[in-house]
């Protein structure tokens, strides 16, 4: 009896307060491709508290349209401004508890092991990032924000560590 391949679809998250980008990739018959991506962009006229509340909002409209399997998120790797690191820290717990509250498996990637996977360089720029997410997916035009093209990057790190298990898998 044929096996029946199961859809997996991605979705990756660059957290943020003010912008938090996103994007959603599938793979169901061996390629990767980009679904859809954007950002979720909330007021700075806003409370700090309903920016993070509209946050749990649109991740779920996001999550109930397209229906991820698992998501990825990358984690925090910097400290230039405490008051900043802090604020997208707590807008990050939103985001995982948002993902774990709608089922979804989570995984996280420091910003190198994201460059790594998708330059071969741990030290690379965000543009040859977006080049390389841009290549992987075959998309012509500039990712805007450059925050979804970071949340591309992530999915496809959370998808290159998906297709490493799996070889392990069979290898044991």
């Amino acid at each position: 009896m044929p096996q029946i391949k199961k859809t997996e679809i991605i979705l990756g998250i660059d957290p943020g307060f003010g912008r938090t980008g996103w994007g959603v990739i599938e793979n169901s018959s061996g390629d990767w491709r980009a679904v859809a991506y954007g950002c979720i962009e909330t007021s700075a006229e806003e409370s700090f508290l309903e920016r993070l509340e509209e946050l749990h909002v649109e991740l779920i409209k996001i999550i109930k349209k397209y229906q991820p399997t698992r998501a990825g998120v990358e984690d925090l790797f910097f400290a230039k401004n405490v008051k900043t690191a802090l604020k997208v820290g707590q807008a990050r717990g939103v985001i995982l508890l948002t993902l774990r509250e709608n089922g979804l498996s989570v995984d996280e990637y420091t910003p190198l092991q994201i460059k790594q996977t998708m330059t071969g360089y741990g030290r690379a720029d965000k543009g040859q990032v977006e080049r390389m997410v841009k290549l992987q997916f075959g998309i012509k035009n500039k990712i805007i924000p450059d925050d979804a093209a970071d949340a591309l990057a992530v999915a496809m790190t959370v998808a290159s560590g998906l297709s490493f298990k799996k070889r392990l898998e069979k290898s044991l």
